[in-house]
């Protein structure tokens, strides 16, 4: 048992401190606007690669997947809200799978 509290106190320690580097590195600096706009769109690209290729195998038939990514995207695109991005997605793959499978 003891051993695990020692595992679990270095996680922490391990997981804090690439989390912490950055704020305390970087305090009161002035970065170029290059890499402002580079240091934005990192959420974006790192949520794309984790999220996208689970997409394409969520459902039973890829088509019906890549048909709900396609009504997602273009929802995304028309800026709608989050919540009717994802139920749109959903919906396409339902209707999808209902009418081509």
């Amino acid at each position: 048992m003891e051993r695990l509290v020692y595992i679990v106190i270095f996680m922490a320690i391990v997981t804090y401190i690439p989390r912490v580097a950055p704020i305390a590195l970087l305090n009161n600096k002035d970065l170029s606007p290059f890499l402002k706009t580079f240091l934005k769109f990192i959420p974006f690209a790192a949520l794309g690669a984790l999220v996208f290729p689970q997409v394409l195998y969520s459902t039973k038939s890829i088509r019906s997947a890549i048909a709900g990514c396609l009504i997602s995207v273009a929802c995304a695109f028309w800026r709608m809200n989050v919540v009717i991005v994802v139920f749109a997605g959903i919906l396409g793959v339902f209707l999808f799978e209902i009418i081509f499978v």
